[in-house]
């Protein structure tokens, strides 16, 4: 399946909408901007509820919360989530990601380091080493550690107890997770493109923690082409606030964002260049389709897996886009609208 090639390959260069793995609020490395309580995390209401749910239940029973999955598009909240839940039980958070993970060794040394109670945060976790997958399970499930000592014949199997932890994984292709591993996870959370309320509420607070003077009518703006992601609309503020800081503006209004927003060639409904490429390619090149993803990636340049990961699931949320068994196609909407 296409979605399988899609392991290990790197990822693309940083732009506002970007492949690139960035920290999950994405401000310029000031991690003290970062919600730390669950009350604080602005959006994302019932899958809130559902973790305080399960953080009160553990915190009652002095116990370590069931293993957790976040799955959804790049951006939404996943690290920040992690990092909440470990906050919240007042214990450490260790934070990984699959693809770093290579060997059995590198799986076993995080998880012998782990506290009572310890959150360990493992990011692409559809992107795990077959092997590593495997010293999970027992982990997971028992809080044991197999482990081979020894080589070939002279190899014996060694079970080591490991401390009571919470696992929270995250992933963007929910599909490529073995069923043994999906399995072990007692709670699963699918986080969604948030609603331009919400995205004005962080736009508002984030504005106040970075000292950003906005008004409602801008952050109303910026909040509509946000393509329902904190991490592209908080970049998008921060280039904001550079034009209006280099047009010496003392408050960001509508005509900075517009301006902003012209420079950065994204439209009023969030779409960029690349967005635009991929549509207009596959409206002119192929006559709206359908055409494969592998071909759509050749003709202009860009990764398979950045195309299925990062741009397409809001071309489909936008309706401009449909995956089709022989291919992607165009709708009618998506014709209308790039015929402008």
């Amino acid at each position: 399946m296409i979605e399988e090639s899609f392991k290990g390959k790197k990822k693309d260069e940083n732009r506002i909408v970007s492949p690139q793995k960035v920290t999950e609020i994405d401000h310029e490395g000031d991690l003290n901007l970062r919600p730390q309580k669950l009350c604080q995390f602005i959006g994302q209401k019932s899958n809130k509820e559902k973790l305080s749910l399960v953080i009160q239940g553990a915190k009652n029973r002095g116990d370590a919360p069931d293993h957790i999955l976040f799955s959804g598009p790049p951006g939404l909240g996943k690290t920040t989530l992690a990092s909440i839940i470990a906050g919240e039980l007042e214990s450490t958070i260790k934070i990984t990601s699959g693809p770093t993970l290579t060997k059995t060794g590198d799986i076993a040394k995080l998880l012998t380091d782990l506290q009572e109670n310890d959150v360990l945060f493992i990011d692409e976790i559809h992107r795990l080493n077959r092997s590593v997958e495997e010293v999970l399970y027992s982990a997971m499930e028992d809080f044991k550690l197999d482990i081979l000592i020894g080589k070939a014949n002279t190899a014996k199997s060694m079970r080591l107890p490991l401390k009571k932890f919470t696992l929270v994984g995250a992933t963007t292709m929910s599909g490529l997770l073995s069923s043994p591993l999906r399995d072990r996870f007692g709670i699963h959370i699918r986080l969604d493109y948030y609603k331009k309320e919400a995205l004005k509420q962080i736009i508002l607070r984030y504005s106040d923690l970075l000292g950003i003077k906005i008004n409602n009518d801008a952050a109303e703006k910026l909040a509509n082409c946000g393509r329902g992601t904190p991490r592209i609309t908080l970049r998008i503020l921060r280039r904001v606030r550079d034009y209006a800081e280099t047009s010496g503006n003392d408050i960001v209004d509508v005509k900075a964002v517009e301006k902003t927003l012209e420079i950065l060639e994204i439209d009023n409904n969030g779409l960029d260049y690349m967005d635009r490429k991929i549509m207009n390619t596959i409206i002119e090149k192929y006559n709206s389709g359908p055409v494969s993803l592998d071909t759509i990636a050749m003709s202009i340049g860009e990764e398979s897996r950045s195309i299925y990961e990062v741009y397409e699931p809001y071309l489909l949320q936008l309706g401009f886009l449909s995956r089709t068994p022989r291919g992607r196609t165009a709708t009618d909407a998506a014709k209308r609208y790039f015929s402008k």
